[in-house]
C-alpha cells in the first residue's frame, strides 16, 4: 500500500469515500446533504495537506492534516480520516494514522488532536486509543446522531 499526496485527478475517487461516509452523517458533524463540490473543496482545502492510500491503483483512504488552530495553537496538528467500505478491516485507517504521525514530526508539529470523535464511532475511537492518543475531553450529547440520537463526542490528544 502507497500513501501519498492527493492529486487533482483524485478527485472522483475521494468524493467516492466522502461522499457516503458525510451522508451516513454518523462519524463526521458536516451536513449530510454536503453537495459534491462543497465537500472537495473542504476535504482539500488549501489550508490542509491531504493524503490519498493507494492499493494496486485503486484508492481505499484519504486523510488531510491542518494545523489544529492559528497562532500558539498552531504546533498542535489535527487531521480527519475516512476508508472506503471495501477497505474495512484491511488496516487502511492504522497505516493512515501512523503516516500522519511521522507526517506531523516531519512538519514540525509537537502534538495531534483529533477535536469532535463521535463516542459511537467505536473502531476509531479503539483505534486511536491503540496508536497513543488519550480522551482528554467529553463533550456531553454534543453529536446529533441519526440512529443513536445525542451522543457525546471526544476530544483526543497525544504528543509527537
Amino acid at each position: 500500500m502507497l500513501i501519498r499526496p492527493a492529486r487533482a485527478d483524485d478527485a472522483a475517487a475521494i468524493w467516492s469515500i466522502i461522499g457516503p461516509t458525510i451522508r451516513a452523517g454518523e462519524t463526521y458533524a458536516l451536513d449530510p446533504q454536503l453537495g459534491e463540490a462543497e465537500a472537495l473543496a473542504y476535504w482539500l482545502g488549501a489550508d490542509k495537506d491531504t493524503f490519498v492510500a493507494e492499493d494496486e491503483g485503486t484508492i481505499l483512504g484519504t486523510y488531510y492534516i491542518r494545523a489544529n488552530q492559528a497562532g500558539g495553537g498552531a504546533h498542535v496538528s489535527n487531521c480527519g480520516y475516512m476508508t472506503s467500505a471495501a477497505a474495512t478491516g484491511r488496516g487502511i485507517a492504522g497505516r493512515m494514522c501512523e503516516h500522519s504521525l511521522e507526517y506531523a514530526r516531519s512538519r514540525g508539529f509537537k502534538a495531534m488532536q483529533f477535536n469532535f470523535v463521535v463516542s459511537t464511532n467505536d473502531r476509531a475511537v479503539r483505534l486511536w486509543e491503540k496508536l497513543g492518543f488519550e480522551v482528554v475531553g467529553r463533550l456531553p450529547s454534543a453529536f446529533d446522531h441519526p440512529s443513536h440520537g445525542y451522543v457525546d463526542a471526544l476530544v483526543m490528544f497525544r504528543n509527537l
